[in-house]
């Protein structure tokens, strides 16, 4: 990990477009990101334990400009999973949502499955990323779990972040570890003792009301902090489940693989029947005309790896209808978004393959990039041709001077 850091430019500009909400709910304090329409059902990100709401922000971005309400979520100061429920329903009540889909990641997903378990009318659906069903490897981990509220801050941030991977890693990946990394700094000691509490508290997902066709499993099969046998029993007790296999991502996918996730994410939506509003996205023309270059280069982002899967979310309304927050204009470009079109193809491997309008759309990606030519490369040019004009002005000269010299010496 790098030893000094410093935000990705999508982020800050994410900090500057997107409000984070902070309420407080009984005695507990939510702080929050929701964008997009709220005529929406929402889909509500729950991190791991090192996340905090910030860390699906690159979410936010892709889908809201779909149409698709994302509400991203720190995961509040809870003492127990009895707790936890309880405080999610207040604070779903209180922003008045009623049926959520939710896509969890590591501690998030689990968390998200007991909420399933015992409020089953109120989830729609499930993504479970590199998650597990319960906590008895964790608790066998942490002897020292009781004690886990009096620790120090420094210790409980060394613990968790001794379950990051450490190494080299390839550029994408280690950029998502740095991030993760900065906003634990953020943690609060009761942040972090909470979380850890939850991980280490005995406790076991039972049977789901849900159907496993609105469940979508989405993994990264190089390496994560949840062992592969924890993963592996979660694949077991969804059979039906949909699988959306990353093939690599590390721990963070949704900051190393934001392109694929956000397909896989878009996808999943699609299929449980969630309709997004582009229209009620105001700021971009519709049928793509008369836009300014900034909205023709929103559309042609790499960042966005499904802007092309379905013509319909090319045809933005510029309403002003009361039932969407501001969108996002177009992003300055993600450090890590050049090279990720090749990947969505070679990377992520889709196991629904129904929707034959995402592969055109994969293939139409490569034809986004435009060039400019550099003023020196243009200068260059110049040079060489008029070099170039020269060389043949003197190779003629010399070819008759030498012609000339052989008719001389043989008249003489």
């Amino acid at each position: 990990m790098k030893g000094v850091y410093s935000a990705p430019g999508d982020y800050i500009y994410f900090k500057s477009q997107v409000p984070l909400h902070k309420i407080p709910i009984g005695t507990k304090q939510w702080r929050y990101y929701d964008f997009g329409p709220k005529a929406v059902p929402p889909l509500i990100c729950l991190p791991g334990t090192a996340g905090t709401a910030d860390v699906c922000y690159k979410q936010i971005m892709s889908l809201s400009m779909k149409g698709y309400r994302v509400i991203s979520v720190d995961i509040p100061r809870v003492w127990n999973h009895h707790e936890w429920i309880q405080a999610f329903e207040k604070f779903l009540d209180a922003i008045d949502v009623h049926h959520i889909h939710i896509y969890g990641t590591s501690l998030g997903g689990f968390l998200a499955q007991l909420f399933a378990q015992h409020r089953p009318r109120r989830v729609r659906s499930l993504i479970l990323s590199n998650t597990f069903l319960d906590t008895r490897s964790f608790s066998a981990a942490m002897p020292w779990a009781p004690i886990v509220s009096w620790t120090p801050s420094f210790l409980l941030k060394r613990y968790v972040l001794t379950g990051i991977r450490d190494g080299p890693h390839e550029p994408f990946i280690a950029d998502s570890v740095d991030f993760v990394v900065s906003q634990v700094e953020t943690l609060s000691r009761e942040d972090l003792a909470s979380r850890l509490t939850l991980t280490a508290d005995a406790a076991s997902v039972g049977p789901l009301l849900l159907t496993d066709s609105f469940i979508t499993i989405m993994d990264t099969n190089d390496y994560s902090a949840i062992p592969q046998q924890l993963k592996d029993e979660v694949s077991e007790r969804y059979p039906g489940a949909r699988r959306a296999q990353l093939k690599t991502g590390g721990d963070f996918p949704f900051l190393s693989r934001p392109d694929e996730v956000n397909l896989h994410l878009q996808l999943h939506l699609r299929r449980v029947g969630v309709e997004a509003r582009p229209d009620l996205v105001p700021g971009i023309p519709k049928g793509g005309s008369g836009g300014s270059s900034s909205e023709e280069n929103e559309k042609k982002d790499p960042e966005d790896p499904a802007k092309d899967e379905d013509p319909a979310n090319d045809d933005r309304g510029s309403s002003d209808n009361p039932l969407a927050e501001s969108q996002l204009p177009h992003a300055p470009e993600s450090s890590q978004s050049h090279s990720l079109d090749d990947q969505l193809v070679s990377n992520a491997i889709v196991c629904d393959f129904s929707n034959v309008d995402m592969m055109v759309s994969l293939h139409l990606g490569f034809l986004k990039n435009q060039h400019t030519i550099p003023t020196e490369t243009v200068m260059r040019l110049c040079a060489e041709i008029i070099a170039l004009h020269f060389l043949s002005f003197y190779v003629g000269s010399l070819y008759i001077s030498l012609n000339c010299n052989r008719r001389v010496g043989q008249v003489v």
